[in-house]
C-alpha cells in the first residue's frame, strides 16, 4: 500500500514539473499541423503523425520535405538524422530505470524529447525512477498532441493570411534551436554556414531532399573534429558523453577509452 502511495506521488511529481513545458508544446503543435494541412494532410493524417512520430522539429522538416517532392525513404533517413541525438538522451535516461522491465523502459525512450530529457536528468537521484518519468511525458505527449488537433481543426477556419504566416514556424524553430548556441561557439556558426553552403551547392546536382541529407552528414563529420561543444561538468549531455563518444569514434588508446568510459558512466548514473 505504501509502495503504490509512493509511485502516486511520483508520478503527479513528473506531471507537475512537465506544467511549464505546455506552454511551448501547444502553440509550436498547432503551427506543425497548420503547416501539415496546407501541404494536404487531412485531420487525421496530422494527428496520426504526432501520435506516432512525438518529433516536433522532425514532423516539421518531414512535412517540408513531403511538399518539396521528396520520397518516402528520404524522409525516414532524415529524421533518423536529426533525432540521433535521441540515442545518447535514451540512454542517459534508461540507465536511471535498470530495476524496471524492458517494456517500461522501451516507452520511456519512446517519450524522450529534448525537454524531457532535460527536466529528468537535473532532478535528484531520488526523483529519478520510470513512475516519474512516465508522469513527465504523460503532459508533454498529450501536450503536444492536443496542440495538434488544436491546429488541425483551426486551419479549416482561420484566415488565409494568417494560417500562411506559420509556414515559417520551421524556420523559426531552428532559429530559435541555434541562435544561443552560436552566441557561445563561433565554431558552430561556421559549420552552420558550411552546412548552407553545401547544401546550395549540392541542390543544383540532385534532388533538394537528398542535398539536405548528404550535407547534413558530410558537415556533421566535420563538426566531430572541428566543433568543441562547452558545458557544464554536471551536465548528462555534455563534454563527458561526447568525448567518450569521440573516443569511441577515433579509436582512442585503451587507457584513454577507458578512462573516459569510466567518467561517462560516472555522471550518467551508470557506477
Amino acid at each position: 500500500m505504501k509502495e503504490e502511495s509512493n509511485k502516486k506521488v511520483q508520478y503527479i511529481g513528473g506531471m507537475c514539473s512537465a506544467i511549464p513545458v505546455i506552454l511551448g508544446f501547444v502553440p509550436v503543435g498547432i503551427a506543425y499541423a497548420i503547416m501539415a494541412r496546407q501541404a494536404g494532410f487531412t485531420i487525421l493524417q496530422t494527428c496520426t503523425m504526432s501520435l506516432a512520430v512525438f518529433a516536433g522539429a522532425s514532423q516539421m522538416m518531414a512535412v517540408g520535405m513531403y511538399v518539396q517532392g521528396a520520397s518516402i525513404f528520404a524522409m525516414i533517413l532524415a529524421t533518423f538524422i536529426l533525432n540521433l541525438r535521441h540515442l545518447i538522451m535514451s540512454v542517459c535516461v534508461v540507465n536511471r530505470m535498470r530495476k524496471d522491465s524492458t517494456g517500461i523502459k522501451l516507452l520511456a525512450a519512446f517519450g524522450v524529447t529534448d525537454e524531457s530529457f532535460a527536466i529528468f536528468t537535473t532532478q535528484k537521484t531520488e526523483k529519478c525512477s520510470a513512475v516519474y518519468f512516465l508522469g513527465l511525458i504523460t503532459v508533454t505527449y498529450t501536450s503536444w498532441n492536443v496542440g495538434t488537433l488544436i491546429g488541425a481543426v483551426a486551419s479549416d477556419f482561420l484566415p488565409v493570411n494568417i494560417t500562411a504566416s506559420l509556414g515559417i514556424a520551421l524556420y523559426a524553430m531552428f532559429i530559435g534551436i541555434l541562435v544561443p548556441n552560436l552566441t557561445k561557439n563561433w565554431r558552430l556558426g561556421v559549420l552552420v554556414v558550411l552546412t548552407a553552403v553545401c547544401n546550395s551547392i549540392l541542390t543544383q546536382f540532385m534532388e533538394s531532399s537528398w542535398a539536405l541529407i548528404a550535407s547534413t552528414l558530410v558537415c556533421a563529420f566535420i563538426g566531430v573534429f572541428f566543433v568543441d561543444l562547452e558545458s557544464d561538468t554536471d551536465s548528462l549531455y555534455g563534454n563527458v558523453c561526447l568525448n567518450f563518444s569521440r573516443c569511441i569514434y577515433r579509436g582512442c588508446r585503451k587507457t584513454d577509452y577507458r578512462n573516459c568510459r569510466r567518467i561517462c558512466r560516472r555522471y550518467s548514473g551508470m557506477a
